[in-house]
């Protein structure tokens, strides 16, 4: 597959929750790029040791978005990483961009940074740092996706 540029970093509105929002949606949809067109079994071939795959990436960063901004914690982390083999990529797929509409949603919603997002148990962070958090977590895993693409297929750039 032929090398792809980078794209530039995004262009956001001035304020501060555009500035984030603008970052971590270019996050995400690198992540699903990756993931995207990429045929089975591949797409789920765990690609390091650590019985990582692209499928596996996807599907935890959806349970991380639920956790984060809904509030829905799953039972087992480390499962988050292990696709079912009746999940397809493109449920998957759809899977994570539904996270992302509803925790879209719950950011858009807000209008102060330092209130706290819905969180079970314990004391819930605030929204500033949700949004760090997710630009951290999400950008993470986008470089384990930019290896793991290509080392299947050669291809490389967001």
């Amino acid at each position: 597959m032929p090398r792809r540029r980078d794209t530039p970093p995004p262009r956001t509105g001035p304020g501060e929750k555009d500035v984030l929002r603008g970052f971590l949606d270019q996050l995400r949809a690198a992540v699903a790029a990756k993931a995207e067109g990429v045929p089975e079994p591949r797409v789920r071939a765990p690609g390091v040791p650590s019985g990582t795959s692209l499928l596996g990436l996807v599907r935890h960063l959806t349970h991380v978005e639920r956790f984060t901004f809904l509030g829905e914690r799953p039972r087992d982390w480390p499962g988050t990483f292990r696709p079912r083999p009746d999940e397809t990529a493109a449920a998957v797929l759809a899977g994570y961009r539904a996270a992302v509409r509803e925790a879209n949603a719950v950011i858009d919603a807000c209008t102060d940074l330092t209130e706290p997002v819905a969180r079970p148990g314990g004391t819930p962070p605030s929204m500033r740092w949700a949004l760090v958090h997710m630009i951290e977590e999400t950008g993470r895993h986008a470089g384990h996706a930019d290896i793991l693409r290509e080392l299947i297929d050669g291809s490389t750039g967001r």
